[in-house]
């Protein structure tokens, strides 16, 4: 009777232990999740990741590739059979399509990207749940009496040190910076960034604002920042790219304190001239030998909206030149409605001239904006202030926007030159050691 017993409760523990089995298997065999991995085609290579959410009866997926900028773009066309699901990108250009299968118990998912007429195979794995998304915290500040809206971004393992990203030029909003806030979070740092006033769903107007007005958002940001982190100024830096770079100079001499700043495409002249430069990138191949007068009658334009040309000045010279070929390029906003924008009156040279904390001077050499000379400029401005502590790093095939724009066998997809993130990442090991 007892070696009975002994069988039933064996045969009896043997079932749970197979049923324990089985809902664990179904636990981690959920086709939701993170699948990350490289994605590859001849000389190009990027990380990406698909996030695949579901609903009571529907599947979301969402397309990060922080190296794109592009942080969970939704996905369109979703379609899950057995186990396929197959969706689509849209760009204003190609359409992006994804054909996909799960595999190894869900655990990957294997798939292709069709654009064109190239196809590319990829292999996905799922993240662990503790490896997957950063700690991010939405806040709202005020400044000047506005409140401008941001998010901190902290890492699952801190450095003790701090980026803050300040805001740049247009109507971008925080989503301009994201990817950055993210990427250098993975790397250890508490980031921050935030919505312009008038971009996103912060309060007032850039549009009116004068550069230092700007900068003083900025400044209420960091303070903001360090008092709700408990970071000390010490430990924090700043890094800002185009008419945002323009600022970090103006910022570290107003807080003194701050550990470091970075300037990526600095103009080295005022953002009227870095302005007039980009609209000579962009008609010269056109205009041709008449470029310089031109560009006199462009300038014009500006400087009129800067506040330092009188209307009927531009005026006149308008009616003398309307008559050149090349002067259907010029051009020319509705005189009446235009708000004088002391902005572009705005250098940051007299600010580096007195900045004594480090800096790092990043520019790409397919810059077709700003003058190819403004990092040599900025460098002879530091050392004016007897600030020995600088660097300057010109990224060969580097756009404007830090973008590689040189020969890719994967043309479709553009991301950020390969030397950009380790450029600015080495540098910072430096500094903040």
């Amino acid at each position: 009777m007892s070696k009975l017993k002994s069988l039933f409760f064996y045969i009896l523990f043997a079932i749970v232990l197979a049923s324990c089995r089985h809902n664990s298997d179904t636990i981690n065999s959920t086709k939701d999740g993170i699948f990350a991995g490289t994605f590859s085609y001849g000389n190009f290579t990027d990380k990406i990741q698909f996030e695949i959410e579901k609903d009571s009866s529907n599947y979301l997926v969402y397309f990060t590739s922080l190296e794109q900028n592009a942080n969970r773009i939704p996905l369109q066309q979703i379609n899950v059979v057995g186990d396929s699901i197959n969706f689509k990108l849209q760009s204003d250009y190609y359409t992006y399509t994804f054909k996909n299968k799960w595999v190894d118990n869900n655990e990957k998912l294997q798939g292709s990207l069709t654009v064109d007429t190239v196809t590319v195979n990829y292999s996905l794995e799922k993240e662990l749940k503790d490896e997957q998304t950063l700690k991010s915290e939405d806040i709202v500040f005020k400044s000047n009496n506005l409140s401008l809206n941001g998010t901190i971004w902290y890492p699952q393992k801190s450095n003790g040190n701090a980026l803050v990203m300040v805001t740049s030029s247009g109507n971008a909003d925080r989503s301009s910076s994201r990817a950055e806030a993210i990427l250098f979070a993975q790397k250890g740092y508490t980031t921050f960034h935030y919505d312009k006033r008038g971009t996103g769903i912060s309060e007032g107007d850039w549009t009116s604002s004068t550069i230092e007005e700007l900068s003083f958002d900025d400044i209420y940001a960091i303070n903001y920042f360090s008092n709700k982190t408990h970071i000390p100024i010490s430990k924090i830096g700043i890094k800002g790219s185009s008419q945002g770079a323009s600022k970090v100079p103006y910022i570290l001499n107003k807080l003194p304190d701050l550990n470091y700043g970075i300037v990526v495409s600095c103009p080295g002249v005022t953002l009227l001239e870095s302005d007039l430069n980009y609209w000579k990138n962009s008609n010269y191949n056109e205009i041709g030998d008449d470029i310089e007068e031109a560009v006199n009658v462009q300038a014009a334009v500006f400087r009129f909206i800067a506040g330092t040309l009188s209307k009927t000045e531009l005026e006149k010279l308008i009616k003398s030149k309307k008559d050149k070929v090349w002067f259907k390029n010029i051009w020319i906003p509705n005189l009446e409605e235009v708000k004088t924008d002391e902005k572009l009156n705005y250098t940051p040279i007299p600010f580096f001239e007195k900045v004594k904390q480090p800096i790092l001077i990043v520019q790409g050499t397919k810059d077709d904006i700003i003058p190819l000379e403004s990092s040599q400029i900025i460098a002879e401005a530091i050392k004016k202030a007897g600030n020995k502590n600088f660097e300057v790093h010109l990224l060969e095939g580097a756009s404007h926007s830090m973008n590689y724009v040189g020969k890719s066998d994967f043309p479709y997809w553009s991301k950020l030159h390969s030397d950009y993130i380790e450029t600015l990442t080495k540098w910072l090991s430096n500094v903040t050691k």
